[in-house]
């Protein structure tokens, strides 16, 4: 997968993320880097539990999904090691 496809992947992903979890928000670039590293946690977790062999593919259905709940993950992950702000 191109770069140009991980990023767009990796923004659409991010920005659910974003808007699921709802909180600051991380802006417009942290939801791009969310995206993108979500979509690698994503991908080892499908592939390691799941046994899914290529899970981020490209831009599709799929590959969006698989990069969504691993963002989602790292959201909730950053936010127990970053601590709860009011």
């Amino acid at each position: 997968m191109g770069i140009l496809s991980w990023i767009i992947v990796g923004l659409i992903a991010g920005w659910l993320a974003g808007q699921l979890m709802r909180g600051s928000g991380f802006g417009v670039l942290g939801d791009i880097i969310i995206g993108i590293v979500g979509a690698l946690l994503g991908g080892f977790l499908a592939t390691a539990l799941f046994n899914v062999p290529d899970p981020v593919n490209g831009i599709n259905v799929s590959s969006i999904l698989v990069a969504f709940l691993g963002s989602v993950i790292l959201v909730a992950i950053l936010r127990l090691l970053r601590g709860a702000r009011v």
